[in-house]
């Protein structure tokens, strides 16, 4: 079955789910982490607390030393995927809600139908997939647009450029893992890209925090580097595997709902009537641009912009060692 044409799968949809609550909390974390940590410092800090979590499973199964192979197309991805968008979203959560930054990175899945058109895909031109495209993006604003939501002043112009980047990065950033390193153990290329941004980083972190952490902060920092960094990537690359690199980035439309949930749940927020009305526009416009209106998916021609899809990338299970089947070991 080819990920990229055929409906989400149970597992695609088990990974769905958890990238849309781990990189959902994110922008509670980061928000949380920014109040006594500077930008940099947060993202040497989460990537090389990532890296060490995953360090000992890629050890243990070879994976590291596997990914050095690649290590130009790893850091390639690593500059797109952690260099650029940790230092952005950590920079303008200094000026912007965590709402409207849900909002904004929500484009991403937009930026990854156009790029998928630039390399020839026109399967995301299929009137249910793009309606459900704009149809998700357009709940999300319902959610998140209020009073007081959208900022003035020159730093909060300049943070949604910031964002609005690190969309177009996020977009990009599947396609280098599912047509450049879709050979490559996952546990491998995620610790070596997380160690890379993480030390180089290092030296800026250092120079730019000039205060003492609080112990809020600190926490939030520690559970960006386990939870929403190491983890998440695992969830990640097996999301991209399973459906595609133009339908993985879906999750970005859920994760502002997530954080206003969470909000409600935590701070006790009051439930918005955006909230209400905007969840199930989100909830219908992922389906119909995931699965383009099927309930169960279907086998189709071979993906030639994604490349087959095998038995064995179906049946490896997420395991942090990255250890599944047959020579190639997919992410």
């Amino acid at each position: 079955m080819n990920a990229a044409h055929a409906g989400f799968s149970r597992r695609g949809w088990i990974l769905f789910a958890i990238m849309a609550f781990v990189w959902g909390i994110t922008y509670l974390f980061i928000k949380e982490a920014v109040e006594s940590f500077s930008p940099p410092a947060v993202v040497s800090g989460r990537t090389l607390l990532g890296a060490l979590v995953l360090l000992p499973f890629a050890i243990r199964s070879g994976a590291l030393k596997a990914a050095w192979k690649y290590w130009p197309w790893v850091l390639a991805f690593g500059l797109v995927e952690m260099a650029g968008p940790f230092l952005l979203l950590s920079h303008a959560e200094t000026q912007l809600p965590s709402g409207l930054t849900g909002l904004l990175v929500a484009t991403v899945p937009l930026f990854a139908v156009l790029i998928a058109l630039l390399r020839g895909d026109r399967t995301a031109l299929a009137p249910v997939r793009l309606g459900g495209l704009l149809l998700g993006f357009a709940g999300v604003a319902v959610v998140v647009v209020g009073p007081g939501l959208f900022p003035h002043g020159a730093g909060s112009l300049l943070a949604i450029g910031e964002i609005m980047l690190t969309a177009l990065l996020y977009a990009i950033a599947p396609f280098i893992i599912a047509h450049k390193l879709k050979d490559v153990p996952s546990i491998g290329t995620i610790t070596l890209a997380l160690f890379a941004i993480g030390l180089a980083y290092l030296p800026v972190a250092l120079l730019t925090q000039h205060e003492v952490p609080t112990l809020r902060s600190t926490i939030s920092l520690g559970l960006l580097g386990v939870v929403c960094t190491a983890l998440a990537f695992v969830a990640f690359f097996a999301l991209i595997r399973e459906v595609g690199p133009v339908r993985a980035p879906l999750f970005t439309y859920v994760n502002p709902i997530v954080a206003v949930v969470l909000g409600t749940i935590v701070l006790a927020e009051p439930v918005t009537t955006g909230l209400l009305i905007g969840f199930p526009i989100v909830l219908i416009g992922c389906w119909l641009a995931a699965t383009g209106g099927r309930f169960r998916p279907r086998a189709s021609a071979p993906d030639l912009t994604t490349g087959p899809v095998t038995t064995s990338e179906t049946a490896e299970a997420i395991v942090p060692d990255g250890t599944g089947p047959g020579p190639d070991q997919r992410r």
